[in-house]
């Protein structure tokens, strides 16, 4: 079978390696993101006699003759970035396929890792499915579902996730080329769904008027390699990077975002119901994290979230 592999990032590096290794699979080409172009992928390319060809706009009437050379089975995306209209959609015999690190139809759209983090999952998923002009609507060759544990942050999602889409798309390629696939509706599971925007610049501030649990998980949904949970304290900006629920700790009104105790462990912080151990906290500085150590911010000490963070 002949792929057409639209690809970037090492969610890529590894597929395309088990793809290549398979009898009977072969990528023709690859596009990757054409604002990127990643370096690793171009030398994994050359290394493997592959076209690499990148290009603006795949859906062009130029790129489509272009591809009339390579004469592809199936289409297939991995962390590619353009917006695919039917004239690419409908080219290959065997369809567009793309591999998504959500369990659709439930986190469509971006960032699925840090929002299933943020939502308090119990697990996540990885979903193969046919690419449509909706957003991750298509119908579904194959997915996986991933356990979650009060220890994990988005780092140990995003290195199991890598390896796991890896895994999951190959065997949905393998299902194709062997005629063995049992689609699956996405209504039939859900008949809504959900969807999540892209979190970027600003997103970070933590509002310390969320629950405990809540915070914790915002703290470990946007942790490393993310940009970590922001706060103000004294006009300087610092980053939380870890924290633990406390057991047992009660329900009781008092100032949020003020520290109310100390442990060997790090300082406990005031929240909207009950209170929360901060144990890893660095400063922002010129946009970087640094001096990143167990917070010793004295008793009394009042942060400020991000609604507060203009008035500083």
């Amino acid at each position: 079978m002949r792929i057409g592999y639209f690809a970037d990032g090492p969610w890529s590096h590894r597929a395309l390696e088990l793809i290549s290794k398979t009898n009977g699979l072969n990528v023709v080409f690859i596009v990757p993101r054409y604002d990127t172009q990643d370096p690793e992928l171009k030398k994994m390319a050359e290394e493997m006699a592959i076209p690499f060809i990148p290009v603006e706009n795949v859906n062009t009437e130029r790129f489509l003759n272009l591809m009339d050379e390579y004469k592809p089975d199936l289409l297939v995306s991995m962390s590619f970035n353009q917006i695919l209209r039917r004239s690419i959609i409908d080219y290959a015999p065997l369809g567009f396929i793309n591999c998504h690190a959500g369990a659709l139809p439930f986190y469509r759209g971006r960032n699925p890792l840090n929002w299933v983090l943020i939502n308090g999952e119990s697990n996540f998923g990885i979903t193969v499915h046919y690419v449509e002009e909706g957003i991750d609507t298509g119908d579904i060759v194959e997915q996986r579902l991933y356990p979650i544990s009060l220890d994990d942050n988005y780092g140990s999602l995003l290195h199991r996730a890598i390896k796991e889409c890896a895994n999951v798309l190959h065997s949905a390629i393998l299902k194709i080329a062997k005629g063995e696939v049992e689609i699956i509706k996405q209504t039939d599971l859900h008949p809504v769904g959900t969807y999540f925007g892209i979190r970027t610049i600003g997103d970070e501030w933590v509002d310390f008027n969320w629950p405990a649990e809540r915070v914790h998980n915002f703290v470990r949904a946007i942790s490393k390699p993310g940009p970590c949970a922001r706060f103000i304290f004294n006009a300087v900006e610092y980053a939380i990077e870890r924290t633990e629920l406390i057991e047992n700790a009660p329900n009781y009104i008092a100032t949020v975002g003020e520290v109310v105790g100390k442990s060997d462990k790090g300082i406990i912080v005031k929240v909207g119901d009950s209170t929360l151990l901060l144990t890893l906290v660095g400063r922002v500085l010129d946009g970087a994290i640094v001096d990143s150590k167990t917070p010793n911010f004295r008793i009394g000490s009042r942060f400020n979230n991000q609604c507060a963070k203009a008035s500083v």
